[in-house]
């Protein structure tokens, strides 16, 4: 009975459930939007490079070189970016250091499952606001009285983006909020709103290279915005783990950020990959959201999500589905390379057939 020694706040958590990892590779995992193509050769190649020597000493807290590509890629200078172990490390270090005050923190009722769960853990007031009947983000939503806005944009599980002149127009009527940007996805046809850095300093984007740069394995994240900000996000850094980010996910990073031509060819196989099918899926009976993310998300016009979820997990296909209000029948699927969405295809029909 060691839980006796949980905290109040361990016992009341009730934590982020993360995507089905499986351990057999028979099965075709789509369930949580890794790329399908393996990372650039020049990011296997630096990790191979990482000798001894560079292990047994620790890490430049301050990733500086990495966030000098990432700076010169988005056209920033680096003390406008803060790099830290995946994504999820930065949100949290955001929650906890820049929307944990007073006034409530408005997102969207619909979005990543894992905000709520940093406002419990991090006791932060918050209040959902719920999607359009259409499932799209409407920024004329977000006049409440708040501290701070947080919008995935391409939103997940929907796909759906903001134009960026919503986001803009978000950013001029909030000049006392701070408006997060969480772009997760950005890199499959959504409009990023790190142009709008140097304009507004209210401003705060956060990335990922686990996506476009295939490196989720890697874990590495970063947020873009006012030095003030980042600023901020250093002080609870350092206030929790100086080195978030390794030897070797620096290197494998900063190779990452080099190698443009594989990052625009693989970016664009997804987004073909994704066009088609939807397309397939359309003229199988389903209803798919426009998405500019590397996944869509679809329910059939006639069988019920879990009957689809279950009959294609039984047949080794996963893919991602939540029981909850308004979207219990919709399905989350990653896109997979031509052969894999292919194979899914094959299996849903037969899925289909047998309803």
């Amino acid at each position: 009975m060691s839980q006796r020694f949980w905290s109040d706040l361990t016992r009341e958590l009730t934590p982020y459930v993360p995507g089905e990892q499986p351990k057999h590779s028979s099965l075709l995992k789509l369930n949580t939007n890794e790329s399908p193509y393996a990372p650039s050769r020049s990011v296997l190649a630096a990790i191979k490079e990482v000798s001894g020597d560079d292990l047994l000493r620790y890490p430049d807290p301050g990733a500086l070189p990495l966030r000098r590509a990432i700076a010169e890629f988005c056209a920033l200078e680096p003390e406008q970016v803060f790099v830290g172990n995946g994504s999820d490390e930065v949100l949290s270090h955001v929650f906890m250091g820049l929307l944990k005050h007073n006034r409530p923190l408005l997102y969207p009722d619909i979005c990543y499952s894992f905000y709520p769960v940093w406002c419990e853990l991090h006791q932060i007031t918050a209040e959902r606001v719920p999607l359009r009947d259409d499932f799209r983000i409407a920024v004329d939503d977000y006049a409440a009285e708040a501290a701070a806005v947080i919008l995935p944009n391409p939103n997940a599980p929907t796909g759906l983006a903001l134009e960026l002149g919503d986001i803009e127009a978000l950013l001029q009527a909030s000049p006392d909020r701070l408006i997060v940007i969480d772009e997760a996805y950005i890199d499959f046809g959504a409009q990023s709103a790190v142009p709008l850095i140097n304009r507004y300093d209210n401003l705060l984007v956060v990335q990922t290279l686990s996506k476009s740069r295939a490196l989720a394995g890697m874990r590495i994240g970063m947020a873009m915005g006012n030095p003030g900000l980042i600023e901020g996000l250093e002080r609870i850094k350092d206030s929790f783990n100086s080195y978030p980010l390794d030897v070797v996910a620096q290197r494998a990073g900063l190779a990452a950020m080099a190698d443009l031509a594989w990052y625009e060819e693989t970016r664009n196989r997804v987004i073909a990959s994704r066009e088609a099918l939807i397309a397939q899926l359309q003229s199988r009976g389903f209803e798919v959201l426009p998405s500019a993310a590397n996944f869509v998300f679809a329910r059939h016009k006639i069988w019920a999500g879990k009957a689809i979820f279950d009959g294609l997990r039984e047949r080794g296909v996963i893919v991602r589905r939540w029981d909850k209000p308004r979207i219990e029948n919709f399905l989350r699927i990653s896109i997979g390379t031509e052969a894999q969405c292919a194979r899914l295809l094959e299996e849903l029909d037969q899925v289909l057939g047998s309803l």
